[in-house]
C-alpha cells in the first residue's frame, strides 16, 4: 500500500490496511444480518382482484448478481474492501477494476481471500492502463451493478453506459466540501480539522474540507492560524518518521495540482503558505498550500483539486441570521455535495446550518464519521448510499413475496 500510493506509514497501517480489515469484520457480521422483513397484514375487501380476505407480505433482498468495483488510487486497500466485503456478503460474485496507479494491493487482497476459502471465479481482479479494459468491465452484458469511486467526469460516462443496460449504480464521486466557520467557532478545532487536507493522504481524498467559508470577523485570525499549521507539517520521504505529507501519486497529479494554484494566482487568490515546489529528492511532493482572499467564481474555488490546497472564502453579514443564510447559500454554490462541514460554538446554530444544506453527510464541529452511518453524494458528487448496513441494501436488490393469509 505505501509503496505504490506513497502515503504516510501511520496512514498506510491505520487508515488503509486496518481500515480494509475492518470492514471485511464488519461485513462478515453482516452477512447475518435478517434479509428478511415482514409487512403488515393488509385486509382486502371482495372485489375484481378476489374474494375477501387477508394477504400477507414480506420484503427479501437478493443478489444483484456479477457486480464490477472500479477503485480509486488513493485508498488502495480501504476502498476495495468497502465494495468487495458487502457485495460478497450479499451472495453477489465481483471483478474488481483497480485503479492503474495502484493495482498490486488489490491484486494482494484476492489472494487473501483465496487463501482464506473464497471459490474460484467469485473474486476476479482485471487491470491495464487501457480504457478499454474499464469500458469492458462495465458494458459487459454479464455485469449487472457497477460500482465506482473516482471522478465525476468518469462517474458520467459509466452512467451513461450502464443507463443503456438499467444496470445498477453506486457511484462516489468528486467533492468540494464546504467548512463554514461562523464567528462564535472554535478556531483552533476548526483549523484542527481543515488542516487534514494537509495532511490526509496529501490532500488526495474526497471528503476534506478544503472550501473554507468564513465570517469576517474571524477570518484573519483563522487564515493566520491555518498558515500556520501548513508551515508546521513535515512533508517528506512517507517512510521516515514524522512525515506528515507524502507526495502526490504521480508527476502528472503533481504538475495539475500546480497548475490549480498558479491558477489562482493569476485570478487574485493571495498564497498565504506553499505554492512552491518543496525541494526534496526522488517523489512527487507538493506542499501545503493556502489561497486566502478567494472569491467564488474563482476555478480554485468551484473545482476539485485534489491535493494539499485549501482555499479560504471571507464573506460579511449583518447579524446572526445574515450570517447563516450567507453562509448556506455559499456552501450551495457548487456542483458537488458530497460533505460539508459547519463549525459554530453553538451546537443549536450549527446544527441549524447543517440540516440546510445540500450534501450527503455534514459533519458538525468535526470531521470524523461514523462508520455505521450511510455515506454518498447529493448532485454531482455521486449515486446511492453505502457504509454499514446501507451497504448490504445497496449490494442487493429488494423482492416482494405476497400471499393469501
Amino acid at each position: 500500500a505505501q509503496a505504490e500510493s506513497g502515503a504516510t506509514t501511520a496512514t498506510a497501517r491505520g487508515m488503509q490496511v486496518a481500515v480494509a480489515v475492518a470492514r471485511f469484520e464488519r461485513y462478515a457480521k453482516g452477512a447475518l444480518e435478517p434479509v428478511e422483513t415482514a409487512l403488515p397484514p393488509q385486509i382486502h375487501e371482495a372485489g375484481p382482484m378476489g374474494g375477501a380476505g387477508v394477504v400477507g407480505a414480506v420484503a427479501v433482498r437478493r443478489p444483484v448478481g456479477v457486480v464490477t468495483c472500479i477503485t480509486s488510487y488513493n485508498n488502495p486497500w480501504a476502498n476495495p474492501a468497502g465494495k468487495v466485503a458487502p457485495a460478497l456478503a450479499m451472495g453477489n460474485t465481483v471483478v474488481v477494476k483497480p485503479a492503474p496507479q495502484d493495482p498490486l494491493s488489490v491484486y494482494g487482497m484476492a489472494a487473501a481471500l483465496e487463501e482464506a476459502g473464497v471459490p474460484p471465479g467469485v473474486v476476479n481482479v482485471v487491470s491495464g492502463t487501457d480504457s478499454a479494459v474499464g469500458e469492458a468491465a462495465v458494458a459487459s452484458p454479464d455485469v449487472d451493478m457497477v460500482s465506482f469511486t473516482g471522478s465525476t467526469a468518469v462517474g458520467q460516462r459509466i452512467g451513461e453506459v450502464c443507463g443503456r443496460d438499467m444496470k445498477r449504480q453506486l457511484m462516489e464521486l468528486g467533492g468540494k466540501g464546504a467548512a463554514i466557520i461562523l464567528d462564535d467557532a472554535d478556531l483552533d478545532a476548526a483549523v484542527a480539522g481543515i488542516g487534514t487536507t494537509f495532511s490526509f493522504y496529501s490532500g488526495q481524498i474526497c471528503t476534506a474540507p478544503t472550501r473554507v467559508i468564513v465570517q469576517r470577523g474571524v477570518y484573519e485570525q483563522l487564515v493566520d492560524k491555518l498558515a500556520a499549521y501548513a508551515a508546521y507539517v513535515k512533508v517528506g520521504d512517507p517512510v521516515a518518521p514524522g512525515t506528515v505529507v507524502g507526495p502526490v501519486i504521480s508527476a502528472a497529479h503533481r504538475d495539475r495540482v500546480e497548475a490549480y494554484v498558479e491558477d489562482g494566482r493569476k485570478e487574485g487568490a493571495r498564497v498565504v503558505a506553499g505554492g512552491e515546489r518543496p525541494a526534496l529528492g526522488k517523489g512527487f511532493y507538493v506542499a501545503p498550500t493556502l489561497l486566502a482572499d478567494c472569491t467564488h467564481d474563482m476555478r480554485v474555488v468551484r473545482e476539485e483539486i485534489f491535493g494539499p490546497v485549501v482555499v479560504v472564502v471571507p464573506f460579511d453579514a449583518d447579524g446572526p441570521e445574515d450570517a447563516e443564510e450567507t453562509a448556506i447559500a455559499l456552501a450551495a454554490d457548487s456542483d458537488y455535495g458530497l460533505i460539508d462541514y459547519v463549525w459554530s460554538g453553538d451546537v443549536a446554530r450549527a446544527f441549524r446550518v447543517a440540516r440546510r444544506l445540500r450534501a450527503g453527510g455534514v459533519g458538525v464541529n468535526t470531521i470524523a464519521r461514523n462508520m455505521e452511518a450511510p455515506f454518498g453524494g447529493f448532485k454531482k458528487s455521486g449515486v446511492g448510499r453505502d457504509v454499514g448496513s446501507y451497504a448490504l441494501h445497496a449490494y442487493s436488490e429488494l423482492q416482494s413475496l405476497v400471499w393469501p393469509g
